[in-house]
């Protein structure tokens, strides 16, 4: 793959945080706290002199026991193919996955891609799946990453000044927005995993736009430009195409926005000065001036 080809910024963000609110409210926000630590380098690393099979046998089961899925067993093959990976959605609890060849000789990605396909069986337990390939893999990426394994996928990431290489459906960007969002929920630091300087790199992009998602009005973090116009736009009772709340009629007005932590759409009444706002879906405590 050359570098050209490797899809770059934030194209699919939409669809990731529309996920990540699919995946609170699927699990809850006690759900998603079990998930609080991210999967250890050591439990997917393979050393050269590491017999294939068992050592992949091995990884596939650090990473079931990271998505919860003690009774669920991975089979793990390999064949010539044009994905990176594939796997059979049954009933369980035995679900075969094959790698692409290439990984017999690329061993530090085999727990990319596994973790990837894993969270397919995981999100297929738990009836969670988007319309459409392109919806269902990024909704599968995001979760990947969100629940401590997908690390791994943007780690994946390299690239020099011939050639790329990439895993999954997000942007490095994306995968580092969210990896930026389960940081900031679990007080952790993902970047300390990284082997890939373009991961770093990918993260710290992907962080800032996490960060910006906080610093959006009706939110008291926001900066005074922004309070501003929103002062203007509630005075007016309508917002611009494409800010970030929205204003209803009710009586007395409210104003509509997405928590900066799950995007579930809250709603709190306007001209009240600061208050403090609880998201019911991931309980996050949100300080506000509306």
């Amino acid at each position: 793959m050359t570098a050209d080809r490797v899809e770059r910024g934030f194209p699919h963000l939409d669809t990731v945080r529309t996920a990540l609110t699919a995946l609170y409210r699927r699990l809850s926000a006690d759900g998603v706290a079990q998930f609080d630590t991210s999967l250890p380098p050591a439990d997917v690393a393979i050393d050269a002199d590491e017999e294939l099979y068992t050592a992949v046998q091995r990884v596939a089961a650090a990473i079931v026991a990271q998505l919860h899925l003690p009774q669920a067993r991975m089979i793990v093959g390999f064949r010539d193919m044009e994905h990176a990976a594939t796997v059979e959605l049954e009933a369980g609890p035995e679900y075969f996955i094959e790698l692409n060849s290439r990984f017999k000789q690329h061993r530090r990605d085999i727990g990319a891609a596994l973790a990837h396909e894993i969270t397919h069986v995981a999100l297929h337990r738990l009836d969670l799946t988007f319309p459409g390939t392109r919806d269902n893999e990024i909704l599968t990426d995001t979760a990947t990453t969100y629940l401590g394994a997908g690390w791994l996928l943007l780690d994946a990431f390299r690239q020099d000044a011939v050639s790329s290489q990439k895993l999954g459906y997000l942007t490095p960007e994306e995968f580092g927005y969210v990896l930026a969002k389960r940081a900031a929920v679990f007080a952790e630091d993902p970047a300390v995993h990284f082997t890939s300087p373009q991961a770093y790199d990918a993260y710290t992009a992907g962080r800032k736009e996490a960060e910006a998602d906080a610093r959006r009005p009706p939110l008291a973090a926001a900066g005074r430009l922004a309070r501003h116009r929103y002062a203007h736009d509630r005075r007016r009772g309508r917002a611009p195409s494409g800010a970030p709340y929205a204003f209803t009629p009710d009586a007395p007005p409210r104003v509509s926005f997405a928590c900066p932590t799950c995007f579930q759409q809250l709603r709190l009444p306007t001209g009240r000065g600061p208050l403090r706002a609880r998201c019911a879906v991931c309980g996050a405590e949100l300080a506000c001036e509306t």
